[in-house]
């Protein structure tokens, strides 16, 4: 347990310092961007940076994930864990330098891979929570000698959660691109989304719940 405790230690220190970056990031775009002479063919080119950017993010967790773990679950775990705490400290740092989100119902961009996510922080901070204690809990029953019981059915409510969690981040965008309509201002479907959330939380949850020893 020891060597687990250190593990997640340096792992947690490097998410919650590449929050910080992304965070500084963010600010000095949503101050610069907006006064910047850019014209529309450059900001086409910055959403475009911003993508691969988000894809080098992910990639820099499954690197973390990799060499903090030794077997596969656990190469997994860490690497989820990280971007789980990452998610939560960058809107903890935006909160402590600029004073945002007011509360965690203010909205926000989310992602933009393959197009654009939207929806209330508090959103997003639920899953990356979700994400932070099931790593730690497989962690630690992979430590412990046990087998995590994954099973088709637990996979696919799980996949089925998640999939309905990114049609509520995603609604909007799919509704202008496909509909030809006007985008909603902050419409989110909270009642599907917390079906979503629960469809995550049941399998997730039995899957990595240390069982009690005898």
């Amino acid at each position: 347990m020891k060597d687990i405790t250190k593990r997640f230690f340096w792992v947690s220190l490097y998410a919650i310092a590449m929050a910080l970056l992304e965070a500084v990031l963010v600010v000095y775009l949503r101050h610069g961007l907006p006064h910047a002479n850019i014209d529309k063919f450059a900001r086409v080119s910055y959403l475009s940076m911003e993508s691969w950017r988000e894809a080098a993010t992910i990639i820099m967790f499954i690197a973390v994930g990799w060499l903090a773990g030794r077997q596969k679950i656990d190469r997994w775990a860490y690497g989820l864990y990280a971007f789980g705490l990452w998610d939560i400290w960058y809107y903890i740092w935006l909160k402590v330098l600029i004073d945002w989100p007011a509360t965690l119902l203010d909205w926000d961009t989310l992602f933009l891979i393959p197009v654009e996510w939207q929806g209330p922080v508090l959103s997003p901070v639920l899953i990356a929570l979700l994400i932070c204690l099931s790593s730690v809990l497989a962690v630690v029953r992979t430590t412990r000698g046990e087998r995590l019981a994954i099973s088709p059915i637990h996979i696919s409510v799980i996949l089925l959660g998640g999939l309905l969690a990114l049609y509520t981040f995603m609604a909007n965008a799919l509704q202008t691109a496909l509909l030809n309509q006007p985008r909603p201002f902050e419409v989110f479907d909270w009642p599907l989304f917390l079906v979503a959330f629960a469809l995550m939380v049941v399998p997730s949850l039995m899957v990595t719940w240390p069982r009690a020893r005898v």
